[in-house]
């Protein structure tokens, strides 16, 4: 067998080095293959333990200073891992039972991971008696992609902020602008001829100064015809530059903006479109920061500066163009600070591409503090955060102040040295030119009208080293922009989507698995539910209920197995055509701004008022509703304020009543609400259950006493299944979950009824 040795890898060393001081000694050529330490001890309280594989045996160090336990590896040893609630469990059994287990926090995972694939790859290395492969690049648990040496972070997984912004990311908004195409094209064209007319003055001060000006010094009289022609010439081409410059400005200014709006709308179409995980990683500031501020620096790089800079390119071009016609010794002069300014201009640009897109950053920090502060604001208040608040805020702030100044230090040197190269290369100029008018090489007039194509050549020049930075600032909101666009949802449209029939409303669960990341949440799940069929689900907190109710709605996608509706699998059917059979009734309603009528038509938006009245009557909220002061008309407040809770849940059982699902999922729809509120919103539920396939999500068991079965779960498994009296008299996980609920209801009573202390001051 080929032996790896451990000096060849960091791993290895330091595992080594650990061992050399334990009374764990290696065999003559054992090697070690993956050490980690866990963090948690059998109370899951903070304690570091060491797990050693090596390729003879595995061994553990249950904490400091304790003797070393290893076992050989034999064919029969195998390692078990599972999560719940946080906390990661492994254990090494073999025939005989489990020989040692360990916890540990999820941050370990990966390790975790690692070390099994490790083991594993040696334990059937034993069976086949094959040499095992070596394990030189480990995986992402999510995405599978391999890691880095030495790193637990995914580059795939990460690379949104790896990824530095490139200035050839702006070449992608062509996507954009390609259906205004045309109007582009006349801009372009406008944009040519203004820039010409603007050429012509200085063209026409030569015959100014050579015909009229200078032979009037030595005595000769005006040609007052001359002077009328070359004035109305200035006046003409002044008039001509003037107009087509408005015309391009108004057109392109028009297409900027319908390039802005249409960006704006694919980003936010984009983003309704992604999966739940996507915005469970992102900030909301932030995503409002993208859409918003991003498109509208966009908008104005492309309706001003983009313009801005094509027009200096063709004023440079053809500034350059007509002073080589004019003198090409005198043109190759003008252009010796060119290399110095171009240098400049390479030397900035990767600085304040870098800066802008920290900068934005940063100001997305800003924007989150308002994003979580003023939803939020009741707590912030209830609680007398107010400074607490206002001094994240002002930390941002400050933040994205200095983040600013390093990066204006920067651009404040490089403007002015700009300017200075210009003005030293016009000096150049003179002198050049004073020589040749004294040689008799070019006239007067000549070197007049030079400097005068020159002043413009040079600000030109200057105004495109200054579009650097707006530039800059365009990529990297780009770069954020086209992060969101190239993010494929988890959650895809089938290729060919099938179309539903009819729906009776089966659901069937075959052999169904789910990783979050790296945590399995649910592992090999099935289970039959028949149309109509009300099913109640149980378990501990974190045991799986709501992210199999996510699975059924379709917000994520299960990793292994199949979910069928009437026997269709769910991922052959349009999401939208298949959510709209789902009526959803969550713990914490949301209400939208706007009036009661319209959050209660929010999923059938062209229900009439007779619709929307029969569902409110259906959800027990009519009469609450019609004592409002302008009643369907009321206006709801952002997310429900000025109603109760009760009120905000029968509204929104109102609103899953109008769309009338063949399917009902009931997550917690009962739990924050008081004991005659619940009885209304049950009522309203006895309603709403009827002849539909109903799956309800409820901790206090007594309200799931009308459910035909109930469904136990504990760690993303289905461990019972049956109604409850047959359930009670089985006595196992659901008998206990119930008998725990009824002691601590007997607890809470007694403490109710308990009788004042006779020290109590008495009231009267």
């Amino acid at each position: 067998m080929h032996h790896h040795h451990p000096a060849d890898d960091a791993t290895g060393r330091r595992a080594v080095t650990n061992l050399a001081s334990s009374d764990w000694s290696l065999a003559p050529g054992e090697n070690v293959l993956c050490r980690l330490e866990v963090d948690l001890n059998a109370q899951l309280r903070f304690q570091t333990a060491s797990i050693v594989l090596s390729d003879q045996r595995i061994g553990t160090l249950p904490q400091p200073g304790a003797p070393w336990q290893t076992w050989p590896l034999t064919p029969d040893l195998a390692l078990q891992h599972h999560d719940h609630a946080g906390v990661g469990t492994l254990e090494l059994v073999s025939a005989q039972g489990r020989l040692a287990v360990w916890y540990f926090t999820l941050e370990h995972q990966v390790q975790v991971v690692r070390l099994i694939e490790q083991f594993e790859r040696h334990q059937a290395a034993l069976h086949t008696g094959e040499t095992p492969a070596e394990d030189d690049k480990a995986q992402c648990p999510s995405c599978k992609a391999p890691l880095p040496p030495e790193s637990d972070e995914c580059p795939v997984c990460h690379r949104e902020l790896q990824t530095p912004p490139s200035t050839w990311v702006l070449l992608r908004l062509w996507r954009f602008a390609r259906p205004y195409q045309g109007k582009l094209l006349a801009g372009f064209l406008l944009t040519l001829a203004s820039t010409a007319a603007t050429l012509v003055p200085p063209y026409l001060t030569m015959p100014l100064m050579d015909k009229v000006l200078i032979p009037f010094q030595n005595g000769q009289a005006i040609d007052t015809s001359l002077v009328l022609l070359l004035l109305g010439g200035l006046l003409g081409s002044a008039l001509v530059a003037w107009a087509l410059g408005w015309a391009r400005t108004y057109l392109l200014a028009l297409v900027s903006e319908r390039i802005g709006a249409d960006l704006r709308t694919t980003t936010y179409e984009h983003l309704l479109r992604l999966s739940l995980d996507y915005f469970g990683s992102k900030r909301t500031g932030d995503l409002m920061n993208r859409v918003g501020s991003e498109t509208d620096r966009i908008n104005v790089f492309l309706s001003l500066h983009a313009l801005d800079f094509a027009t200096d390119v063709l004023m440079i071009a053809m500034t350059a163009a007509i002073l080589v016609s004019i003198n090409p010794w005198l043109a190759l002069v003008t252009l010796v600070p060119l290399p110095f300014i171009a240098w400049l201009i390479h030397l900035v640009r990767d600085r304040l591409r870098t800066g802008f897109e920290k900068i934005d950053r940063v100001w997305g920090e800003v924007t989150n503090v308002l994003a979580d502060t003023i939803p939020g604001i009741r707590v912030v208040k209830a609680f007398a955060q107010e400074q607490r608040e206002a001094n994240r805020f002002r930390a941002a702030n400050q933040y994205n102040l200095q983040v600013n100044d390093k990066l204006n230090k920067t651009w404040s040197l490089f403007s002015p040295t700009v300017s200075l190269l210009t003005e030293i290369g016009l000096l150049v100029v003179w002198a050049f030119g004073i020589w040749l008018v004294s040689e008799n090489d070019i006239t007067v007039g000549v070197l007049t009208a030079f400097i005068a194509y020159i002043g413009r050549f040079y600000g030109r020049l200057d105004s495109m080293s200054r579009i650097v930075s707006v530039t800059q600032k365009a990529a990297a909101g780009a770069k954020r922009i086209f992060d969101i666009l190239d993010h494929v949802s988890n959650v895809p449209e089938p290729a060919n989507p099938v179309k539903l029939p009819a729906l009776q409303g089966g659901i069937r669960m075959e052999q169904i698995a789910f990783r979050y990341g790296s945590r399995s949440v649910i592992r090999n799940l099935s289970l039959d539910i028949r149309p109509g069929e009300m099913i109640g689900l149980v378990g501990h907190s974190g045991s799986g209920k709501s992210t199999l109710v996510n699975l059924i709605c379709r917000f994520y996608d299960i990793t292994d197995g199949a979910i069928k509706v009437d026997g269709i699998d769910i991922r052959r059917v349009a999401v939208a055509d298949y959510r709209q059979h789902i009526g959803l009734v969550l713990q914490e309603p949301f209400l939208f701004f706007g009036t009661i009528a319209e959050n209660i038509a929010y999923g059938k938006p062209d229900a009439t008022r007779d619709e929307i009245i029969a569902a409110a009557r259906a959800a027990h909220a009519h009469e609450f509703i019609l004592r409002l002061p302008q009643g369907y008309d009321s206006l709801v407040g952002e997310r429900g304020q000025g109603l109760s809770g009760g009120e905000r849940q029968r509204i929104s059982i109102a609103r899953a009543l109008l769309i009338d699902p063949k399917i009902l999922i009931l997550d917690e729809a009962t739990s924050a609400v008081d004991t005659e509120t619940e009885k209304e919103i049950q009522r309203a539920l006895d309603n709403l259950v009827k002849g539909r396939t109903t799956i309800a999500i409820a901790h206090r068991l007594s309200t799931l006493r009308k459910a035909d079965r109930l469904v136990v779960m504990d760690r993303g498994q289905v461990v019972e299944v049956g109604p409850h009296d047959e359930l009670m008299a089985r006595q196992g996980a659901y008998w206990r979950l119930y008998e725990a609920q009824a002691r601590k209801a007997e607890q809470d009573a007694l403490l109710d009824a308990e009788p004042p202390s006779p020290n109590a001051e008495n009231p009267a």
